[in-house]
Protein backbone atom coordinates (compact mmCIF):
# COMPACT_ATOMS: atom_id res chain seq x y z
CA UNK A 1 0.00 0.00 0.00
CA UNK A 2 1.56 3.41 -0.60
CA UNK A 3 2.53 5.52 2.00
CA UNK A 4 -0.46 7.33 2.81
CA UNK A 5 -2.59 4.29 3.34
CA UNK A 6 -0.40 3.59 6.60
CA UNK A 7 -2.44 3.58 9.94
CA UNK A 8 -1.37 6.91 11.53
CA UNK A 9 1.00 6.44 14.64
CA UNK A 10 -0.50 7.08 17.87
CA UNK A 11 -0.20 9.80 19.83
CA UNK A 12 -0.24 11.62 16.70
CA UNK A 13 -2.45 14.97 16.73
CA UNK A 14 -5.28 16.04 14.60
CA UNK A 15 -6.27 19.34 16.07
CA UNK A 16 -3.22 20.84 14.19
CA UNK A 17 -5.02 22.37 10.36
CA UNK A 18 -1.92 21.16 8.68
CA UNK A 19 -2.10 17.05 10.51
CA UNK A 20 -5.66 17.09 9.84
CA UNK A 21 -5.60 17.90 6.43
CA UNK A 22 -3.09 15.49 5.69
CA UNK A 23 -5.09 12.93 7.07
CA UNK A 24 -7.80 13.63 4.98
CA UNK A 25 -5.33 13.98 1.70
CA UNK A 26 -4.34 10.76 3.15
CA UNK A 27 -7.63 9.02 3.58
CA UNK A 28 -8.72 10.18 0.10
CA UNK A 29 -5.92 8.77 -1.80
CA UNK A 30 -6.38 4.91 0.27
CA UNK A 31 -9.98 5.15 -0.72
CA UNK A 32 -8.60 5.78 -4.18
CA UNK A 33 -6.05 2.61 -3.77
CA UNK A 34 -8.64 0.16 -2.05
CA UNK A 35 -10.87 0.85 -5.14
CA UNK A 36 -8.24 0.24 -7.58
CA UNK A 37 -7.17 -3.24 -5.17
CA UNK A 38 -10.63 -3.95 -5.30
CA UNK A 39 -10.96 -3.72 -9.24
CA UNK A 40 -7.80 -5.55 -9.69
CA UNK A 41 -8.71 -8.35 -7.20
CA UNK A 42 -12.20 -9.01 -8.67
CA UNK A 43 -11.60 -8.72 -12.58
CA UNK A 44 -11.84 -12.91 -12.81
CA UNK A 45 -15.76 -12.38 -11.21
CA UNK A 46 -16.97 -10.87 -14.55
CA UNK A 47 -18.36 -14.53 -15.60
CA UNK A 48 -21.73 -15.08 -14.50
CA UNK A 49 -21.06 -12.77 -11.53
CA UNK A 50 -22.05 -9.47 -10.66
CA UNK A 51 -18.81 -7.32 -12.34
CA UNK A 52 -16.35 -6.07 -9.99
CA UNK A 53 -15.83 -3.16 -11.23
CA UNK A 54 -20.33 -2.61 -10.19
CA UNK A 55 -18.96 -4.12 -6.57
CA UNK A 56 -15.93 -1.70 -6.13
CA UNK A 57 -18.09 1.19 -6.91
CA UNK A 58 -20.88 0.26 -4.57
CA UNK A 59 -18.21 -0.64 -1.89
CA UNK A 60 -16.08 2.38 -3.08
CA UNK A 61 -19.65 4.69 -2.23
CA UNK A 62 -19.63 2.86 0.93
CA UNK A 63 -16.03 3.16 1.90
CA UNK A 64 -16.67 7.18 1.08
CA UNK A 65 -19.50 6.83 3.53
CA UNK A 66 -17.23 4.93 6.38
CA UNK A 67 -14.77 7.58 5.69
CA UNK A 68 -16.92 10.61 6.30
CA UNK A 69 -17.98 9.04 9.38
CA UNK A 70 -14.08 8.29 10.80
CA UNK A 71 -14.95 4.52 10.05
CA UNK A 72 -12.06 2.25 9.09
CA UNK A 73 -12.31 1.45 5.49
CA UNK A 74 -9.67 -1.19 5.23
CA UNK A 75 -11.09 -3.14 8.14
CA UNK A 76 -14.79 -2.57 5.84
CA UNK A 77 -12.72 -3.88 2.49
CA UNK A 78 -11.73 -6.88 4.15
CA UNK A 79 -15.55 -7.78 5.60
CA UNK A 80 -16.90 -7.02 2.17
CA UNK A 81 -14.62 -8.97 0.35
CA UNK A 82 -14.90 -11.90 2.72
CA UNK A 83 -18.79 -11.57 2.13
CA UNK A 84 -18.38 -11.83 -1.30
CA UNK A 85 -16.06 -14.86 -0.56
CA UNK A 86 -18.79 -16.45 0.88
CA UNK A 87 -21.16 -15.41 -1.85
CA UNK A 88 -19.13 -17.07 -4.35
CA UNK A 89 -18.57 -20.49 -2.56
CA UNK A 90 -22.25 -20.88 -2.28
CA UNK A 91 -22.72 -20.30 -5.85
CA UNK A 92 -19.92 -22.41 -6.85
CA UNK A 93 -21.74 -25.28 -4.81
CA UNK A 94 -25.20 -24.71 -5.74
CA UNK A 95 -23.91 -24.19 -9.62
CA UNK A 96 -22.10 -27.36 -8.61
CA UNK A 97 -24.95 -29.17 -7.41
CA UNK A 98 -26.88 -28.03 -10.98
CA UNK A 99 -23.72 -29.66 -13.23
CA UNK A 100 -23.72 -32.63 -11.58
CA UNK A 101 -27.41 -33.59 -12.20
CA UNK A 102 -26.88 -32.32 -15.49
CA UNK A 103 -23.94 -35.04 -16.06
CA UNK A 104 -25.90 -37.48 -14.33
CA UNK A 105 -28.92 -36.66 -16.86
CA UNK A 106 -26.26 -36.94 -19.63
CA UNK A 107 -25.05 -40.48 -17.97
CA UNK A 108 -28.06 -41.80 -17.27
CA UNK A 109 -29.99 -41.02 -20.53
CA UNK A 110 -27.01 -41.38 -22.63
CA UNK A 111 -27.05 -44.93 -21.31
CA UNK A 112 -30.44 -46.08 -21.78
CA UNK A 113 -30.09 -43.99 -25.57
CA UNK A 114 -27.60 -46.15 -26.66
CA UNK A 115 -29.93 -48.81 -24.87
CA UNK A 116 -32.78 -48.34 -27.05
CA UNK A 117 -30.51 -47.55 -30.08
CA UNK A 118 -28.88 -50.69 -30.06
CA UNK A 119 -32.18 -52.64 -29.44
CA UNK A 120 -34.03 -50.41 -32.47
CA UNK A 121 -30.61 -51.36 -34.54
CA UNK A 122 -31.26 -55.20 -33.97
CA UNK A 123 -34.89 -55.03 -34.41
CA UNK A 124 -34.68 -53.19 -37.50
CA UNK A 125 -33.52 -56.35 -39.97
CA UNK A 126 -35.11 -58.89 -37.66
CA UNK A 127 -38.63 -57.33 -38.25
CA UNK A 128 -37.55 -57.05 -42.05
CA UNK A 129 -36.64 -60.38 -42.01
CA UNK A 130 -40.06 -61.55 -40.00
CA UNK A 131 -42.21 -59.27 -43.29
CA UNK A 132 -40.38 -61.01 -45.87
CA UNK A 133 -40.74 -65.07 -44.33
CA UNK A 134 -44.85 -63.56 -43.97
CA UNK A 135 -45.02 -62.71 -47.01
CA UNK A 136 -43.43 -65.97 -48.77
CA UNK A 137 -45.65 -67.58 -46.09
CA UNK A 138 -48.92 -65.79 -47.63
CA UNK A 139 -47.54 -66.54 -51.24
CA UNK A 140 -47.81 -69.96 -50.20
CA UNK A 141 -50.99 -70.04 -48.78
CA UNK A 142 -52.63 -68.53 -51.80
CA UNK A 143 -50.99 -71.02 -54.01
CA UNK A 144 -52.38 -73.74 -51.74
CA UNK A 145 -55.74 -71.99 -51.75
CA UNK A 146 -56.14 -71.88 -55.20
CA UNK A 147 -55.21 -75.45 -55.57
CA UNK A 148 -57.95 -76.28 -52.70
CA UNK A 149 -60.74 -74.50 -54.68
CA UNK A 150 -59.31 -75.93 -58.43
CA UNK A 151 -60.09 -79.64 -56.45
CA UNK A 152 -63.27 -78.43 -54.52
CA UNK A 153 -64.63 -77.66 -57.92
CA UNK A 154 -63.09 -80.46 -59.63
CA UNK A 155 -64.97 -83.03 -56.91
CA UNK A 156 -68.01 -80.78 -57.26
CA UNK A 157 -67.83 -81.44 -60.52
CA UNK A 158 -67.34 -85.22 -60.20
CA UNK A 159 -70.60 -85.74 -57.97
CA UNK A 160 -72.50 -83.47 -60.57
CA UNK A 161 -71.18 -85.74 -63.67
CA UNK A 162 -71.58 -89.23 -61.69
CA UNK A 163 -75.46 -88.12 -60.49
CA UNK A 164 -75.93 -87.57 -63.88
CA UNK A 165 -74.59 -90.73 -65.11
CA UNK A 166 -76.17 -92.85 -62.39
CA UNK A 167 -79.68 -90.86 -63.13
CA UNK A 168 -79.50 -92.09 -66.60
CA UNK A 169 -78.52 -95.49 -65.45
CA UNK A 170 -81.55 -95.74 -63.11
CA UNK A 171 -83.59 -94.21 -65.74
CA UNK A 172 -82.39 -96.84 -68.47
CA UNK A 173 -82.66 -99.54 -65.98
CA UNK A 174 -86.07 -98.68 -64.50
CA UNK A 175 -87.20 -98.55 -68.68
CA UNK A 176 -85.62 -102.19 -68.62
CA UNK A 177 -87.09 -103.79 -65.88
CA UNK A 178 -90.05 -102.47 -66.94
CA UNK A 179 -90.24 -104.20 -70.43
CA UNK A 180 -89.05 -107.37 -68.41
CA UNK A 181 -91.31 -107.11 -65.68
CA UNK A 182 -94.05 -107.06 -68.79
CA UNK A 183 -92.49 -109.42 -70.87
CA UNK A 184 -92.55 -111.92 -68.15
CA UNK A 185 -95.72 -111.19 -66.92
CA UNK A 186 -96.95 -111.74 -70.57
CA UNK A 187 -94.85 -115.30 -70.69
CA UNK A 188 -96.03 -116.04 -67.28
CA UNK A 189 -99.78 -115.66 -68.29
CA UNK A 190 -99.35 -117.70 -71.63
CA UNK A 191 -97.66 -120.41 -70.20
CA UNK A 192 -100.33 -120.89 -67.47
CA UNK A 193 -103.02 -120.70 -70.55
CA UNK A 194 -101.31 -123.37 -72.90
CA UNK A 195 -100.78 -125.76 -69.06
CA UNK A 196 -104.27 -124.80 -68.77
CA UNK A 197 -105.68 -125.56 -71.84
CA UNK A 198 -106.67 -121.57 -72.53
CA UNK A 199 -104.97 -120.53 -74.85
CA UNK A 200 -108.07 -119.25 -76.69
CA UNK A 201 -108.79 -116.77 -74.17
CA UNK A 202 -105.36 -115.39 -73.84
CA UNK A 203 -104.88 -114.60 -76.99
CA UNK A 204 -107.76 -112.20 -76.44
CA UNK A 205 -105.87 -110.55 -74.04
CA UNK A 206 -102.93 -107.15 -74.09
CA UNK A 207 -100.48 -109.90 -72.14
CA UNK A 208 -100.96 -111.87 -75.87
CA UNK A 209 -99.83 -108.28 -77.84
CA UNK A 210 -96.98 -107.59 -75.43
CA UNK A 211 -95.92 -111.16 -76.27
CA UNK A 212 -96.55 -110.80 -79.72
CA UNK A 213 -94.57 -107.98 -79.58
CA UNK A 214 -91.43 -109.88 -77.66
CA UNK A 215 -91.37 -112.57 -80.09
CA UNK A 216 -91.22 -110.69 -83.35
CA UNK A 217 -88.28 -107.71 -81.86
CA UNK A 218 -86.32 -110.95 -80.19
CA UNK A 219 -83.20 -111.33 -81.77
CA UNK A 220 -81.93 -114.69 -80.02
CA UNK A 221 -84.77 -116.62 -81.22
CA UNK A 222 -84.59 -119.67 -84.16
CA UNK A 223 -86.94 -118.56 -86.69
CA UNK A 224 -88.08 -122.02 -86.17
CA UNK A 225 -89.43 -121.42 -82.82
CA UNK A 226 -90.74 -117.74 -83.82
CA UNK A 227 -92.77 -118.36 -86.61
CA UNK A 228 -93.81 -121.29 -84.28
CA UNK A 229 -95.19 -119.09 -81.64
CA UNK A 230 -96.39 -116.20 -83.98
CA UNK A 231 -98.50 -118.58 -85.90
CA UNK A 232 -99.63 -120.14 -81.97
CA UNK A 233 -100.51 -116.35 -81.18
CA UNK A 234 -102.30 -115.47 -84.69
CA UNK A 235 -104.70 -118.57 -84.35
CA UNK A 236 -106.71 -116.52 -81.93
CA UNK A 237 -109.92 -117.65 -83.63
CA UNK A 238 -108.98 -121.06 -84.25
CA UNK A 239 -110.39 -123.59 -81.99
CA UNK A 240 -108.11 -124.49 -79.26
CA UNK A 241 -108.20 -127.99 -80.31
CA UNK A 242 -106.19 -127.07 -83.78
CA UNK A 243 -103.45 -125.87 -81.73
CA UNK A 244 -103.23 -128.48 -79.06
CA UNK A 245 -100.65 -131.07 -80.42
CA UNK A 246 -98.06 -128.29 -80.13
CA UNK A 247 -99.18 -126.30 -76.86
CA UNK A 248 -96.14 -128.67 -75.57
CA UNK A 249 -93.67 -127.64 -77.80
CA UNK A 250 -94.77 -123.65 -77.46
CA UNK A 251 -95.06 -123.84 -73.74
CA UNK A 252 -91.17 -125.35 -73.79
CA UNK A 253 -90.26 -122.43 -75.85
CA UNK A 254 -92.03 -119.52 -73.91
CA UNK A 255 -90.70 -120.98 -70.47
CA UNK A 256 -87.28 -120.95 -72.50
CA UNK A 257 -87.78 -117.62 -72.97
CA UNK A 258 -88.93 -116.71 -69.30
CA UNK A 259 -85.64 -118.48 -67.82
CA UNK A 260 -83.55 -116.56 -70.31
CA UNK A 261 -85.49 -113.44 -69.52
CA UNK A 262 -85.71 -113.99 -65.65
CA UNK A 263 -82.15 -114.22 -65.95
CA UNK A 264 -81.47 -111.31 -67.60
CA UNK A 265 -83.44 -108.89 -65.12
CA UNK A 266 -81.41 -110.72 -62.25
CA UNK A 267 -78.15 -109.46 -63.90
CA UNK A 268 -79.82 -106.09 -65.02
CA UNK A 269 -80.90 -105.37 -60.95
CA UNK A 270 -77.43 -107.02 -59.30
CA UNK A 271 -75.70 -104.72 -62.11
CA UNK A 272 -78.51 -101.84 -60.90
CA UNK A 273 -77.47 -102.40 -57.71
CA UNK A 274 -73.63 -102.87 -57.74
CA UNK A 275 -73.91 -98.83 -59.52
CA UNK A 276 -76.32 -98.11 -56.57
CA UNK A 277 -73.25 -99.10 -54.26
CA UNK A 278 -70.68 -97.38 -56.43
CA UNK A 279 -72.52 -94.29 -56.39
CA UNK A 280 -73.29 -93.71 -52.85
CA UNK A 281 -69.45 -95.02 -52.19
CA UNK A 282 -68.22 -92.13 -54.80
CA UNK A 283 -70.18 -89.43 -53.34
CA UNK A 284 -69.50 -90.36 -49.51
CA UNK A 285 -65.93 -89.88 -50.57
CA UNK A 286 -66.58 -86.59 -52.44
CA UNK A 287 -68.32 -85.16 -50.56
CA UNK A 288 -65.89 -85.61 -47.77
CA UNK A 289 -63.36 -84.32 -49.68
CA UNK A 290 -65.34 -81.37 -50.57
CA UNK A 291 -65.75 -81.01 -46.71
CA UNK A 292 -61.95 -81.43 -46.05
CA UNK A 293 -61.08 -78.85 -49.11
CA UNK A 294 -63.75 -76.70 -47.58
CA UNK A 295 -62.55 -76.73 -44.06
CA UNK A 296 -59.06 -76.54 -45.83
CA UNK A 297 -60.05 -73.24 -48.02
CA UNK A 298 -61.53 -71.63 -44.73
CA UNK A 299 -58.61 -71.87 -43.02
CA UNK A 300 -56.05 -70.80 -45.27
CA UNK A 301 -58.49 -67.94 -45.99
CA UNK A 302 -58.77 -66.87 -42.45
CA UNK A 303 -54.76 -67.20 -41.75
CA UNK A 304 -53.91 -65.53 -45.26
CA UNK A 305 -56.53 -62.60 -43.82
CA UNK A 306 -54.19 -62.56 -40.69
CA UNK A 307 -50.96 -62.84 -41.93
CA UNK A 308 -51.83 -60.12 -44.33
CA UNK A 309 -53.11 -57.91 -41.20
CA UNK A 310 -49.60 -59.17 -39.50
CA UNK A 311 -47.32 -57.92 -42.24
CA UNK A 312 -49.28 -54.47 -42.43
CA UNK A 313 -48.60 -54.41 -38.50
CA UNK A 314 -44.84 -55.30 -38.91
CA UNK A 315 -44.45 -52.56 -41.70
CA UNK A 316 -45.75 -49.66 -39.84
CA UNK A 317 -43.91 -50.87 -36.76
CA UNK A 318 -40.87 -51.06 -38.93
CA UNK A 319 -41.23 -47.44 -40.43
CA UNK A 320 -42.15 -46.72 -36.85
CA UNK A 321 -39.11 -47.86 -35.72
CA UNK A 322 -36.60 -46.63 -38.16
CA UNK A 323 -38.27 -43.43 -37.73
CA UNK A 324 -37.61 -43.10 -33.68
CA UNK A 325 -33.79 -44.78 -34.43
CA UNK A 326 -33.43 -41.98 -36.51
CA UNK A 327 -34.99 -39.59 -33.39
CA UNK A 328 -32.82 -40.88 -30.68
CA UNK A 329 -29.65 -41.16 -32.87
CA UNK A 330 -29.62 -37.21 -33.40
CA UNK A 331 -31.00 -36.81 -30.05
CA UNK A 332 -27.88 -38.84 -28.81
CA UNK A 333 -25.76 -36.91 -31.16
CA UNK A 334 -26.93 -33.58 -30.17
CA UNK A 335 -26.87 -35.01 -26.08
CA UNK A 336 -23.13 -35.46 -26.65
CA UNK A 337 -22.75 -32.41 -27.82
CA UNK A 338 -24.37 -30.45 -24.88
CA UNK A 339 -22.55 -32.70 -22.34
CA UNK A 340 -19.50 -31.91 -24.13
CA UNK A 341 -20.04 -28.51 -24.09
CA UNK A 342 -21.75 -28.17 -21.07
CA UNK A 343 -18.31 -29.71 -19.73
CA UNK A 344 -16.23 -27.53 -21.16
CA UNK A 345 -18.16 -24.45 -20.53
CA UNK A 346 -17.69 -26.19 -16.62
CA UNK A 347 -14.30 -26.67 -16.63
CA UNK A 348 -13.93 -22.91 -17.90
CA UNK A 349 -16.26 -21.70 -15.34
CA UNK A 350 -14.56 -23.40 -12.59
CA UNK A 351 -11.35 -22.51 -13.74
CA UNK A 352 -12.41 -18.58 -13.63
CA UNK A 353 -14.33 -19.12 -9.96
CA UNK A 354 -11.09 -20.53 -8.63
CA UNK A 355 -9.41 -17.71 -9.72
CA UNK A 356 -11.74 -15.28 -8.73
CA UNK A 357 -11.54 -16.89 -5.00
CA UNK A 358 -8.05 -16.76 -5.24
CA UNK A 359 -7.66 -13.27 -6.03
CA UNK A 360 -10.47 -12.19 -3.46
CA UNK A 361 -7.99 -14.31 -0.89
CA UNK A 362 -5.10 -12.74 -2.13
CA UNK A 363 -6.32 -9.65 -1.42
CA UNK A 364 -7.69 -10.45 2.08
CA UNK A 365 -4.87 -11.36 3.01
CA UNK A 366 -2.83 -8.15 1.50
CA UNK A 367 -5.31 -5.92 3.60
CA UNK A 368 -4.83 -8.23 6.66
CA UNK A 369 -1.41 -7.99 7.17
CA UNK A 370 -0.91 -6.34 10.01
CA UNK A 371 1.74 -3.25 8.53
CA UNK A 372 -1.62 -2.69 6.10
CA UNK A 373 -3.79 -2.24 9.06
Amino acid sequence: LPAPCMRPRRGASTKNPYIAAAVGEAMAVCRNALLLLAVIACVPLAAGLTTAADRGRREASKLDTLASNGANPIRKVVTMLQMMQKKIAEEAEHEKELYDKFICYCRTNGGELKETIATATAKIPSVGADIKQAESQKVSLEENLKQHQSDRAAAKTAIEEATAIREKEAAAFAKEKAELDANLAALTKAINALEKGMSGGFLQTNAAKILRNLVSTRQDMLDADRQEIMAFLSGSESSDSEYSPKSGEITGILKDIHDQMSKSLEDTTTTESKAIQDYEELMGAKKKEVEALTTAIETKTERIGTIAVEIVQMKHDLTDTEAQLLEDQKFQADLEKSCSTKEEEWAEREKTRNDELLAIADTIKLLNDDDAL
